[in-house]
C-alpha cells in the first residue's frame, strides 16, 4: 500500500489505524508526496520549530524567520513572552492556514515558580494539585487578549525540585492558559505570595524539544541551498505542513474528490478511500490524498465505522481548504455537477 509509504507510517501501523472503505492506488500524473515538494514549494508549504531564545518577541522571530527565507508571509503557533523560552512553531506561507489549529493545540511548560516565603513541601504539593482540572483564570495585565474571566483546564502538573523559596515544576494545560497568572494564584491560596521567575514550553501539540531549531541553523542551511545548492539541511529544518495534523483524525480521499474539495465541496461517501478509526461525529478531521497532502479540514458527519457501511450523501463538512485549486485535474463531468457537490444551483 502506498498510502503513507513515503511519510514514515508502516503499514501494519496504517492498518491498524484506518478502516478500508475503497482500495486506492496513488496516481504519478499529478500531486508528490510531501517529503519529495520541489524545495520551492517544499518552503512554502512548509513550517519550522525554532527554539525561541530569551529576548525578542514571538512576533520579531516570525519576522526574521521571513526575511531568512525570503517568504511573503509567516505566522506562528501561541504567543510566547520575551523572557519566556522554547519551543516555537512558525508556519510559512500556505501553511499559515493552519495556525489556528495549532494555537489551540495543548502546551507544556517547566516553570519556575519563587515563594515569597518559605512553605513545607507537602504544603506546596497540596495546593498545586487543587489547580488539576477546570480552573477559572483572567488574563494577566500585559497580556493581548480581553481582561475576562475564562474556564481553562489543567490536565497534570508535576512537581521537579524544590530549593528553598524556587518551586520547579512541569505543567500540561489547554491553549490560552497562564502560566504566570498560575503562580501568582498558587502564591495567594499558600498565603506567602509567588511570582513566575523563569519560564519555557516544551512542547506545542506534538512539538517539543526535538523538533526544535535555532534561528542561526535556519540561517545557515538557507545560506547552504543559495550558495552551494544543497538542500537536504533546509529539507531537515522544514517539515511538510501535514506534520502538523499528525494528531487530527484522517481521511483518505480519492484523487476524483480532491478538485471539488478544493473549490469548497463537503465530502460525499462516494469519495472516501480510508478512515481513520479514532474519526467521530462532530470532531475536526483532515482530509488527505492518496499521496499524504492536505486538502482541507472539515467536521465530521458521522463516525468512522458509520462512514464505512455509508454509500451516499455527505460524510465531512469542508470548513478550511488547504490545498490550491488546480493541484489535482476537475473531474466532474459538468458545471451542474459541480455544482450539486457545492450544494447549490448554477
Amino acid at each position: 500500500m502506498e498510502i503513507i509509504r513515503k511519510f514514515g507510517i508502516k503499514r501494519k501501523e496504517f492498518e491498524e489505524k484506518f478502516l478500508v472503505k475503497e482500495e486506492g492506488t496513488a496516481s504519478e500524473e499529478y500531486g508528490v508526496y510531501p517529503l519529495n515538494r520541489p524545495i520551492e514549494d517544499y518552503i512554502k508549504k512548509g513550517l519550522v520549530c525554532i527554539d525561541k531564545p530569551m529576548g525578542p518577541s514571538s512576533h520579531e522571530v516570525v519576522v526574521w524567520v521571513r526575511k531568512i527565507l525570503n517568504v511573503s508571509k509567516t505566522g506562528h503557533a501561541g504567543t510566547l513572552d520575551p523572557r519566556v523560552t522554547g519551543v516555537l512553531p512558525v508556519l510559512i506561507e500556505e501553511s499559515t492556514k493552519l495556525v489556528k489549529i495549532l494555537q489551540e493545540s495543548e502546551k507544556e511548560y517547566i516553570a519556575l515558580m519563587r515563594l515569597h516565603e518559605y512553605v513545607k513541601k507537602d504544603e506546596i504539593e497540596k495546593v498545586l494539585n487543587m489547580f488539576v482540572g477546570k480552573i477559572y483564570q483572567k488574563p494577566p495585565l500585559k497580556s493581548a487578549v480581553k481582561k475576562r474571566v475564562r474556564i481553562k483546564e489543567i490536565y497534570k502538573i508535576e512537581i521537579l525540585e524544590i530549593d528553598k523559596k524556587d518551586v520547579l515544576f512541569k505543567v500540561r494545560t489547554e491553549a490560552g492558559t497562564y502560566i504566570r497568572k498560575l503562580c501568582r494564584d498558587v502564591g495567594e491560596i499558600l498565603g506567602c505570595g509567588a511570582h513566575m521567575q523563569e519560564l519555557r514550553r516544551i512542547r506545542t501539540g506534538c512539538f517539543d524539544e526535538n523538533a526544535c531549531y535555532t534561528l542561526q541553523d535556519l540561517l545557515d542551511a538557507y545560506i547552504f541551498w543559495k550558495e552551494e545548492n544543497e538542500e537536504k539541511y533546509l529539507r531537515k529544518i522544514i517539515q511538510p505542513l501535514e506534520i502538523a495534523i499528525l494528531n487530527i483524525p484522517k481521511i483518505i480521499i480519492k484523487d476524483s474528490a480532491v478538485d471539488a474539495i478544493c473549490h469548497g465541496a463537503n465530502l460525499t461517501a462516494k469519495g472516501v478511500h480510508y478512515i481513520e478509526k479514532s474519526v467521530k461525529k462532530g470532531s475536526i478531521v483532515a482530509l488527505l490524498t492518496l499521496k499524504n497532502e492536505l486538502v482541507a479540514l472539515g467536521k465530521a458527519l458521522a463516525d468512522a465505522e458509520e462512514i464505512l457501511k455509508m454509500k451516499r450523501g455527505f460524510v465531512v463538512n469542508s470548513e478550511r481548504v488547504i490545498m490550491k485549486r488546480g493541484t489535482y485535474p476537475p473531474m466532474w463531468k459538468s458545471k451542474h455537477e459541480l455544482a450539486n457537490l457545492l450544494n447549490f444551483k448554477p
